[in-house]
């Protein structure tokens, strides 16, 4: 392994509810993670925008909390959480990284939104932010049972998807040799979308996934467009070869 050690320069990871297959690590994979990455020293990424939003389960410590020789640089954001068009995120890291990363954000735009910032510092002064957290988790919760208890009625038995503890997506998986961006057009003529799973892979393939976020639509408009979007998938698998 010493021999690819210098080519690895950072790594970027979501360990929680992961984006885009809602995803979340066990304890014991983040364990051997952090065994890895201080065997070879090299800086990770841990990004968390959808942590506060669990719905099942037992929460697993952060890899931030693991970390023993300041590799980790642990991000999270207000978008997910308080206000979607928010763009405020925070960061907790080693004072010399936060240095640099603050020297470089002020080369490409000087700063955040000074405005932004005081309207989500005078919301959490004046109400209760974890309240709020709460609402939207009981909101999403019933809109994600919702949705896999559809897709479970509805789509084909070939075609399998995940059921997330938290966060905002569940990740589809067609049959092999299917195509979600070539099936794509099918389904906006019924005025659906998700997201095609191939662009989520740097070096292609996986064609046969796609993403749907759960979060935004009504109960109604979510059981209508899974129904939408399961005849497509039928009419897909009674032609499919495989």
């Amino acid at each position: 392994m010493a021999q690819y050690g210098p080519r690895v320069r950072m790594m970027y990871v979501i360990p929680e509810f992961q984006n885009p297959t809602g995803i979340t690590w066990p304890l014991e994979r983040r364990k051997q993670f952090i065994d890895i990455i201080n065997r070879y020293d090299f800086p990770v990424l841990e990004d968390n925008p959808y942590g506060e939003l669990r719905y099942d389960g037992e929460k697993v410590p952060s890899l931030k909390s693991m970390d023993t020789k300041g590799n980790i640089v642990f991000l999270g954001s207000f978008s997910k959480i308080f206000m979607p068009g928010l763009r405020i995120a925070w960061m907790v890291a080693n004072p010399e990284i936060i240095d640099k990363i603050v020297k470089l954000k002020q080369a490409v735009d000087l700063q955040s939104s000074s405005f932004a910032q005081r309207q989500t510092s005078y919301y959490i002064d004046m109400y209760d932010l974890d309240t709020h957290v709460e609402k939207i988790k009981a909101l999403y919760k019933t809109r994600r049972d919702l949705m896999c208890q559809t897709m479970k009625e509805e789509f084909p038995k070939e075609i399998t998807f995940t059921y997330p503890e938290g966060g905002l997506f569940t990740w589809v998986t067609l049959p092999e040799g299917m195509d979600a961006k070539e099936m794509m057009p099918k389904v906006l003529d019924k005025d659906v979308a998700y997201v095609p799973g191939g662009p989520f892979y740097p070096n292609g393939g996986h064609v046969n996934h796609f993403r749907l976020n759960y979060s935004n639509m009504p109960e109604e408009r979510i059981v209508e467009g899974i129904k939408r979007l399961a005849d497509v998938l039928k009419e897909e698998m009674a032609a499919y070869k495989p």
